[in-house]
């Protein structure tokens, strides 16, 4: 089903108010019921509950910028981002369904980061995940909701390609049958 007009801004706003209420749901959760210094396991430790706050970007880079360089990267370069890519993705002509769905997670993660960074002067941080020698850094719902959204663009970009290859075989035969 293909989304046009009012209906489609409103279900892709709709989409965003739902990454945030559940990022800040999920973050309020751990501030009011897990302490700095407490850690809980499950599945065989193979995921962990713990609260961190993160006064950095990703993997807290940029944690020790001195301001105003670190209001510049970390708060105001991401909110004009932000805006400009909502503005994108809701104007923007020919974009798929499934493009704007990614691009509008991708913004409702950061929109929630964002908004404890403002808030709180840092972001937090709760889940773990490790399996052997492979583990995540700890992240949070935001988090979750920015690589669902970069899972769906790629998905996109990847259903775009082979429509395109496919619309060339059709041409290239189109084109043998003829002579």
């Amino acid at each position: 089903m293909k989304l046009t007009g009012t209906p489609r801004i409103i279900f892709f706003l709709v989409i965003l108010v739902l990454n945030v209420i559940a990022d800040q749901v999920t973050k309020s959760m751990m501030r009011a019921h897990i302490g700095y210094y407490d850690h809980y396991s499950f599945f065989n430790d193979h995921f962990t509950l713990l609260r961190v706050e993160n006064t950095g970007a990703f993997l807290s880079l940029g944690a020790k910028l001195v301001q105003p360089f670190r209001f510049i990267l970390l708060t105001l370069l991401p909110a004009i981002a932000l805006l400009g890519a909502l503005f994108y993705s809701i104007t923007k002509k020919g974009l798929s369904n499934l493009m704007v769905t990614g691009i509008v997670f991708c913004i409702g993660g950061g929109m929630g980061n964002l908004y404890d960074r403002i808030v709180y002067g840092s972001v937090t941080d709760f889940a773990h995940i490790k399996f052997g020698p492979l583990q995540t850094g700890v992240f949070n719902a935001a988090d979750v909701s920015i690589m669902i959204g970069f899972g769906l663009i790629l998905l996109n970009s990847f259903l775009r390609r082979n429509d395109g290859k496919e619309k060339e075989e059709v041409v290239i035969v189109e084109e043998n049958s003829v002579e």
